[in-house]
Formats: C-alpha cells, structure tokens, sequence
C-alpha cells in the first residue's frame, strides 16, 4: 500500500509500504480522509521525539471497513487505544490509561496511508449520508469536548464569557462545543490574518488577533509560552485556563497571579472513549454547525501541504489528505 512516511525533520515522503494487517479484535480500514493536526506538525519539524522517523504519521481518520462481517461499514476512527483494565480504565478516565497507544506513534502506524488497522471497539459508525471528510473531524473537536467540559464544571453554575486561544481545528473545535453547551459569550484570537478572515467569513466566529478585558474561561489550544502568559494574564480572578495545546513544554504561566487570584489551571489530553462517542453522535446532530471548514488535497501531495501549514498560508484550520483506494 501507499502512505506518506516521515523521514526527518521536514521530511516526507510517499512510500510503498507493507499492507496495513488486522490482528486479534481488529478491524482494517481503507482511509478515506484523515487531518493533518497539530501533533503531525511537530513531528514533521523533528519536535517530537516520541514519533521517531521513520513513521506514518495522521490519526484523525474516517474510512470504510474492508472485510469481514462489518465489510462496506463507514466508520469514524477513535485513534487511542487502552488496556481497559487498570484503574484509569475501569473510573472510565481511559484517556489517562498508562499503557494507551495512539496510531502515529509507535508501536502502532499512523493513518496518512491507504489502510489502517484498529480494535473494533475504537470505530463509530457514520450514519448513511453523512460525509467521511466531515466525520474525520471528530479527533479533533473531541479534544475541545472534553477540555470544555472539564472547563465549565471546574466554573460550576452561572453564566461563562470565554476566550479561545488558537484558530485551528482544536480551538474552533471548543468554540463550537462552548456553544453546543450553552455559551454566548464566546472570543477567538487568531493572530494569522488569512484563517482569521475565514474564521469570520465561513466559520461566523468573533475571531480578533487580540482580546481585552478579562474572562471566565480561557482555553489555550495552541500551548506555546507566548499563549500560556496571554491566558495567564486575561483570565478573572477564580476562573479556569484549560491547556489542549502541545506546542511548547515550558514557560508563560504567571504563577504569582494565578496563586494570588487563585484561578484554576487545568491540563487536558485527548478524551475518553465515551467523549470521543458522544462527540460523533453531537456532529451527526449537527449541534456543532456545519463542519465545513476543511481543504482537501491528495495524499500524494502531502509533503506540500505540511509546508504550506507551516508558512501560514492555508486559510481552512483543518486539511485533510485523500488517500487514492486500493483495487
């Protein structure tokens, strides 16, 4: 089969690899679409040492089951894998699992290929009609669920004004939920002129490139120090920061006047298995808008899409690789 390897830093290429095997439990998917995120991004600069190259990379895929009982079934693909028995498993707090996997990092391939292989219970079923580009989405905005939800019961009871920090499918993803649960009050920096714009324009997003004043909850979704010290300085006294985003390690929090005004600081990874589902079956209601906010290109022009991300040319926060189908 064919997929897009990481090879070094700022390096991919198109490959032909060994065909992608189901093993016990598993099924294999023929990946239709799947999102380059964030984590990709930092993998591709040589950033991540827990996705050594050479590797494929993607997790946010959507495909379609080929064989077996479940042949022709489309699918939505939870990408965290977990043992299901420990105890983060079994309070249902599976994200935090201390022997979860993730497809993209080793021991498992990523899905930035032409197929997949998943434990059957990490895919939900597309409903007939809904569109496989839009249910690759669901990785994505299923981190802005979980963090939300985190966020608001941290908050309790009363009405919320909250701040975004990022443009990309992780922050529109929580602006969207914040208001799929209620939230009016909603700003979104997006310090690039051109996703900024589309944001407005094709998103309806109040999306500015500073914000003022102060907020109840600010939730960073892009995680370098120069966002940690913006939500730092812009939450209320008693409010919550909820950190998604894994751009840098260190730096940013002012920890004098978050001690002082004793806000809340909460870091959030991934979701659980029953968010990632709950988050599907919200999109398929389309309580989280219409989740057209996607630029499609070929897997084969990958490569050229992890450049022009990184320039800061591509408008749309999401673009998701096309893989052409095995006969």
């Amino acid at each position: 089969m064919r997929a897009l390897v990481y090879t070094g830093a700022e390096r991919l290429e198109l490959r032909e690899v060994a065909d992608a095997v189901a093993g016990p439990g598993e099924e294999l998917i023929g990946v239709e679409r799947v999102g380059i995120c964030g984590s990709d991004m930092h993998a591709y600069l040589g950033h991540d040492s827990r996705r050594p190259a050479p590797l494929i990379l993607g997790h946010e895929a959507a495909g379609i089951i080929v064989g077996g009982p479940r042949d022709g079934q489309c699918v939505t693909v939870n990408p965290l894998v977990t043992c299901g028995t420990c105890p983060a498993c079994r309070a249902g707090r599976d994200n935090l699992c201390p022997n979860r996997q993730i497809i993209s990092m080793p021991p498992r391939e990523g899905a930035f290929a032409q197929r997949v292989a998943m434990p059957g219970g990490n895919l939900v079923v597309v409903p007939s009609g809904f569109p496989l580009d839009k249910a690759a989405l669901a990785e994505p905005v299923a981190c802005g669920w979980h963090a939300v939800r985190l966020g608001l019961q941290a908050l309790g009871e009363g009405p919320v004004r909250a701040l975004v920090l990022g443009g990309g499918a992780i922050g529109l993803g929580a602006a969207l939920c914040l208001s799929a649960r209620g939230v009016a009050d909603i700003t979104l920096v997006e310090p690039n002129d051109v996703r900024r714009d589309y944001l407005k324009r094709r998103c309806e997003q109040n999306a500015v490139d500073t914000a003022e004043g102060t907020f109840d909850l600010v939730v960073d979704g892009v995680g370098f120090e120069a966002t940690r010290a913006t939500a730092s300085a812009l939450v209320r006294p008693g409010g919550v920061i909820v950190h998604i985003g894994l751009g840098s390690a260190a730096g940013g929090l002012d920890i004098r006047r978050m001690t002082l005004q004793e806000v809340t600081f909460i870091g959030t990874y991934t979701y659980t298995a029953q968010e990632f589902r709950d988050t599907a079956q919200a999109m398929f209601a389309g309580r989280l808008g219409p989740l057209d906010w996607i630029e499609e290109r070929p897997l084969a022009e990958g490569a050229r899409a992890f450049a022009d991300i990184r320039a800061g040319t591509v408008a749309a926060p999401k673009v998701m690789l096309v893989p052409d189908q095995l006969s």
